[in-house]
């Protein structure tokens, strides 16, 4: 077994779920550039770290690594998985990312449909600006982002090449998907192997994260996000966005090689002892899982909230908070006469 069962969260910004998650599991570090981060007061310790751009950044993780025994580098955000699956295949860092080439395709949409063509996954049809379009309306989105950041619709050619000026960046054009957009959580593990794959509706999202959906038993879903997965041989978590449209059929838009921003979903639908912190944890102590591809339970039904953190003259946690006593709120007697 791994003597190194500490776990590195890089880029925690605001997922105060996530390293939470962890940190009941195991020693959490979280790094972040940002001292105000609220998601690394979750964590056991917490690490400026210099920006991902700067050379500094893999040493100062490789330090903390052996500072802390870290068994797992886990990315919280896209900006860092390229610079981490780099220094993952230097051996600097036990990050659980795939390898560089698939990184930097699926930071790039566009590159991201090629490879998806590539492989024989189902991709929308998508084509750079300037290139003839099969048919409208299109979505006109930047190349690289995420957040569903200046995604605009088209509805002839004047349209499009409007937006492709507007957004002042490299730009694609694909074609809008007519039907339902669900998302796929998976977990693989350092052999690319899928240990799960956990659907579930997107009933509202707002700036891109889902903040309202349902987990589904889809068994197209299911197999679409471990043939996904495996094909790409990610490592760690990954979610997969896809549509149904009525001409195309299944169509993938994102692959991100992180948690979503619906990370509630899979941990509520795992079975005990299977959520996906659980088991990053217990691949970081060296422990060998096996696959469990569509174990878990349907049926339910995430809603996300936002909350907030008091910091001192010193910018520690004061532990106050605004509603007494803190923690969830409680079902109302009345609440099914509501409905």
């Amino acid at each position: 077994m791994n003597a190194r069962t500490s776990v590195l969260l890089t880029g925690v910004g605001k997922r105060y779920d996530i390293v939470s998650a962890f940190a009941q599991h195991t020693t959490v570090i979280a790094a972040d550039p940002n001292p105000l981060a609220p998601a690394q007061y979750a964590a056991h310790h917490r690490r400026a770290v210099p920006r991902i751009d700067d050379p500094g950044y893999v040493p100062v993780l490789a330090g903390l690594c052996e500072q802390y025994g870290v068994g797992a580098v886990v990315p919280l955000t896209d900006l860092d998985i390229e610079v981490l699956a780099m220094a993952r295949a230097e051996g600097a860092v036990p990050a659980f990312v795939p390898d560089p080439e698939i990184a930097r395709a699926t930071f790039d949409k566009y590159e991201a449909h090629l490879l998806l063509e590539r492989l024989g996954l189902p991709s929308p049809p998508t084509v750079l600006p300037g290139e003839p379009v099969a048919r409208f309306p299109v979505m006109v989105k930047p190349r690289q982002g995420s957040g569903a950041r200046s995604i605009h619709r088209a509805d002839d050619a004047d349209a499009a090449a409007f937006f492709v000026d507007y957004i002042r960046e490299p730009a694609m054009v694909q074609a809008l998907m007519d039907g339902p957009e669900f998302s796929i959580d998976t977990l693989s593990d350092l052999r690319g192997r899928c240990l799960n794959a956990i659907p579930r509706t997107m009933i509202e999202s707002r700036g891109g994260e889902s903040i309202k959906g349902t987990v589904i038993a889809d068994l197209e879903l299911i197999a679409l996000g471990r043939h996904v997965v495996e094909s790409l041989r990610v490592r760690g978590p990954c979610t997969v966005q896809v549509f149904r449209d009525r001409e195309f059929g299944w169509g993938i838009t994102d692959v991100n090689t992180r948690f979503g921003g619906a990370f509630p979903a899979p941990m509520y639908a795992a079975l005990p002892g299977r959520t996906y912190p659980e088991l990053i944890v217990r691949m970081a102590r060296g422990e060998e899982i096996e696959p469990h591809v569509g174990e878990f339970r349907a049926g339910i039904t995430f809603t996300r909230y936002y909350w907030q953190l008091e910091l001192d003259e010193q910018l520690q946690p004061t532990g106050r908070d605004i509603v007494e006593p803190p923690g969830p709120p409680r079902p109302s007697p009345d609440f099914t006469d509501a409905l």
